[in-house]
């Protein structure tokens, strides 16, 4: 017993020095892509990326007047940066208080009015909060889904902020399971803020247990969050699909 306690310290003492050098780390196997994105390799190769991203307040950092330094934003700044010579544009359609039905409409009409190569749908919080059945937020992500694939835009779900307080207040298991179901079902990828930002709590990168007024957190945060994703989105590019042989 005595030699497993070392063996996991020494596991978390390796984690947080590593932490310490980069503080946007995360443990191997969470932010691994399963599946291709064949339109966003397609807009790369044209040399013109468009981006929505659907969500909620979390989005953004509106309320700490923060706007211009949300994850959708930082997402724009550093794809730009590793693909030059590409036109890149991130649109960001978030609102507070918006439920996984309520984005099914944003997402039918952004996906008509934009033409996306990629739809970000980050949802499952204000579900939860409001109480919608599991089922009916499982039938909202497949219609979004179908809508965004029907207008040949690939689809990355996320899921919601980790928080020890939030865990208190509302039970986020079923709409969590929800959401990986889904994806599984599709072939997309889930791109997992729910467990990167639960890892760099437990490892004591960033403290989420209390509340506060300041940007500071949320601001590193969310730049964290733009390069996970942008490396997320690049290496899922880089996937092919599968031949009709391969997965037999």
């Amino acid at each position: 017993m005595r030699w497993l306690l070392s063996v996991l310290g020494i596991v978390l003492a390796g984690a947080a020095l590593a932490q310490a050098d980069d503080p946007c780390q995360v443990s191997d196997g969470i932010m691994q892509p399963g599946f291709p994105l064949t339109h966003v390799s397609a807009a790369i190769e044209a040399k013109k990326l468009d981006i929505i991203v659907v969500g909620t307040s979390s989005s953004g950092l509106a309320r700490f007047g923060g706007a211009g330094k949300a994850y959708p934003v930082r997402f724009q700044a550093d794809l730009k940066k590793k693909l030059p010579g590409v036109a890149v544009r991130v649109i960001t359609y978030a609102r507070p208080r918006q439920t996984a039905p309520d984005m099914v409409k944003v997402i039918e009409r952004s996906v008509a009015q934009d033409r996306p190569a990629l739809v970000i749908w980050q949802t499952g919080t204000a579900d939860a909060i409001h109480g919608v059945e599991p089922e009916e937020f499982r039938n909202a992500l497949d219609e979004g889904i179908t809508f965004a694939t029907a207008g040949l835009a690939d689809v990355i779900l996320m899921n919601m902020q980790y928080s020890p307080r939030t865990e208190m207040m509302i039970s986020l298991a079923s709409y969590l399971d929800a959401m990986r179901f889904v994806a599984l079902q599709h072939e997309i990828d889930l791109f997992d803020r729910y467990d990167v930002m639960k890892y760099w709590s437990e490892i004591g990168t960033f403290d989420f247990s209390v509340e506060t007024k300041k940007t500071d957190l949320a601001e590193k945060v969310h730049t964290c969050i733009g390069r996970l994703l942008t490396d997320f989105v690049l290496e899922a590019a880089k996937l092919t699909a599968a031949t009709p042989n391969d997965k037999q």
